[in-house]
């Protein structure tokens, strides 16, 4: 490994993950928190202390720092996972702003390694900003990949890179298991297209032929299936590679269809969810006025992508049209049980939906699973 100079921008628990794996394997890694002015030293032990950026936080533990450009202008491998919370046309705004910034320093002869999901062609661009920036070009002078990051238990396993050529270092660096293989940026992009296509045409094909189950035997039967596993959680993963997809096409051809269904398979079902949180309102003759609504859902707020807490947040907004009483938590130990109110708990993820069970035993809740048949407990 020989301690190659590793700098991770952004302090995203996908960056920080991955920075961590390469501290342990002995590079020298700095991680570049984008809200303060210094580059952080992450060496092994520390790594391994701290699982993850809630943890570091929590504890403040003193570590070596350096300013950004400083860091920046001594990293050969520059990966880029900052935390994006915009929406909308605003994303691509801040995506280039954040990447100028964490580009400007960079020296000859340096590598940057992308990791946020572009769509088809999207690289392009990101490599003409790169060029523009650094004045260096790509492939000659500055190298430059494509790894979007997305599952930390399975990262890629393909390299995306200029013109195909391997770089065996890096390689190296992002090695777990399974070796590492480069293809050309183009082909790496299409092959996270039909990654996040094939999880959304399964997802939103279960999603709608669930509505359709509306009697007990059939939704009792389908209830015994491994797809009640999936919950609003899942559900949402991913959603902004598949919109960055979307934006990277213009007109209706047949990929646009499978897009644009999947995103509004999403919505229907939200719509769906709160459906039925209405008419169990009306089915236990329940009052808008004498009703709380609970949102549980353990949210990572360091995540690159920030699809679930904006879902969360349209949500709770659309809920409030019907019921003024709505609230997000995320801890187990919520005060559920001492309002003067009937509230339904609207389960938004497995551990949440677990962590519920375990504590309204004697309680009169009712609990909503927002899992493909919606069911009521």
């Amino acid at each position: 490994m020989g301690g190659a100079k590793v700098v991770v921008y952004g302090l995203s628990t996908e960056g920080y993950s991955i920075a961590s794996q390469m501290a342990i394997k002995g590079a020298d890694v700095s991680i570049i928190d984008e809200s303060t002015p210094s580059a952080i030293s992450l060496k092994a032990e520390v790594a391994k202390t701290y699982p993850n950026v809630l943890s570091l936080k929590e504890d403040e533990p003193l570590l070596a720092m350096e300013p950004i450009d400083v860091a920046i202008s001594k990293a050969q491998y520059l990966f880029f996972t900052p935390r994006i919370r915009k929406t909308g046309q605003d994303i691509k705004t801040e995506i280039h702003s954040k990447f100028k910034d964490a580009t400007s320093s960079l020296k000859k002869n340096s590598s940057v390694i992308y990791t946020l999901p572009t769509g088809f062609g999207g690289n392009n661009e990101t490599i003409s900003l790169l060029e523009h920036v650094t004045g260096l070009e790509v492939g000659k002078q500055i190298s430059y990949f494509y790894y979007p990051l997305e599952d930390l238990n399975a990262q890629p396993k393909i390299i995306g890179s200029y013109n195909g050529q391997e770089d065996l270092k890096l390689a190296e660096l992002l090695t777990t298991k399974k070796e590492k293989k480069f293809v050309a940026i183009s082909s790496a992009e299409h092959f996270h297209a039909i990654d996040i296509l094939s999880r959304f045409s399964s997802l939103c094909s279960i999603l709608e032929v669930c509505k359709y189950a509306q009697d007990d035997v059939t939704k009792k039967d389908l209830s015994s299936d491994d797809f009640q596993e999936i919950y609003l959680d899942n559900m949402v993963s991913g959603l902004f590679d598949l919109k960055s997809l979307g934006s990277s096409f213009e007109g209706a051809n047949t990929l646009m269809y499978l897009i644009n269904g999947s995103v509004k398979g999403i919505d229907g079902y939200i719509k769906r969810l709160i459906d039925e949180i209405r008419s169990t309102l009306k089915k236990n003759d329940l009052k808008a006025s004498r009703t709380k609504i609970a949102l549980s859902w353990t949210l990572d707020q360091h995540e690159m992508r920030g699809d679930k807490i904006e879902m969360l947040q349209n949500l709770t907004s659309r809920l409030r049209d019907y019921i003024g009483d709505v609230e997000a938590f995320e801890d187990p130990n919520f005060d559920l049980f001492h309002s003067e109110k009937t509230t339904i708990v609207v389960a938004c993820s497995k551990i949440d939906f677990e962590n519920i069970q375990k504590t309204k035993q004697g309680s009169d809740l009712i609990i909503v699973k927002a899992n493909p048949l919606c069911e009521i407990i």
